[in-house]
């Protein structure tokens, strides 16, 4: 039987620091520039709970807690190198982030006053993310 060909695996974080009021943000050091919820791809053999964890210290410095799935997002076009499919997570964190490996610089951003460019389909998960902090509902269909 032919190997399937399918999206590649990654994670996004939507992480909240005690005490401070937003979510971290990353600024690339790769293509495509811009800002993006900290994240990656999933390793062979890694379950994606493993992988979130992984990517928040590796990209922020942070050691999260309290990991919730939030959606999957699948667009085809939601990654401009290829087809993916995210699962994103909710997280909890104390400490000042910073970029490290993937990330040149990480930081928190109240959800008014996010930085731009946001790449991928990130501001579309900031969007849903907002909608559910004030409704408490999250997203129903994430596409």
């Amino acid at each position: 039987m032919p190997k399937p060909v399918t999206p590649l695996l990654t994670v996004d974080l939507l992480i909240e620091v005690r005490g401070r009021r937003g979510i971290v943000l990353v600024r690339r050091r790769h293509r495509p520039h811009g800002w993006a919820l900290p994240g990656g791809f999933v390793d062979r053999g890694e379950t994606v709970e493993h992988a979130a964890l992984r990517e928040a210290r590796e990209e922020t410095g942070l050691a999260v807690h309290r990991l919730r799935q939030f959606a999957a997002y699948s667009d085809p076009r939601r990654d401009p190198r290829g087809h993916t499919v995210s699962v994103v997570f909710t997280a909890e964190a104390s400490g000042a982030p910073r970029g490290a490996d993937d990330a040149e610089e990480a930081n928190v951003f109240a959800p008014d006053r996010f930085p731009r460019p946001i790449v991928f389909d990130h501001g579309r998960i900031l969007r849903d993310w907002k909608r559910w902090k004030r409704m408490g509902r999250r997203p129903a269909r994430t596409g």
